[in-house]
């Protein structure tokens, strides 16, 4: 994946069920080339009472998605663009393909 997609990103969707929903990047699994996206990809996990959640009962929680499923989204637009690397002053940085302008780079 090469750093496409960044930890903090705005990502859309680009298919599978959850086409088109927008989204904060909150984990990246480099090795596995996946995102878990906020909001997206919801499953239900059926959790039984334990010492640390006497309730149990049935939680909502994000999976990963695969690293191609899922676009930057272009600061211009508001849309999914492809990722495209530019070297400025000695730095490599990364741009939007679509309006040419330098996607943000979220502090960590």
């Amino acid at each position: 994946m090469s750093a496409r997609i960044r930890l903090g990103d705005m990502v859309v969707v680009v298919s599978g069920k959850d086409k088109g929903k927008k989204g904060k990047v909150t984990r990246v699994l480099r090795e596995e080339d996946r995102v878990v996206v906020e909001g997206v990809n919801l499953v239900k996990r059926h959790t039984r009472p334990t010492p640390r959640n006497p309730a149990g009962g049935i939680l909502e929680r994000e999976q990963p998605l695969h690293g191609c499923k899922v676009m930057p989204v272009d600061p211009k637009t508001g849309k999914g663009t492809r990722v495209g690397f530019k070297e400025i002053d000695g730095r490599k940085i990364r741009i939007a393909i679509k309006s040419g302008d330098e996607l943000p780079v979220v502090a960590e």
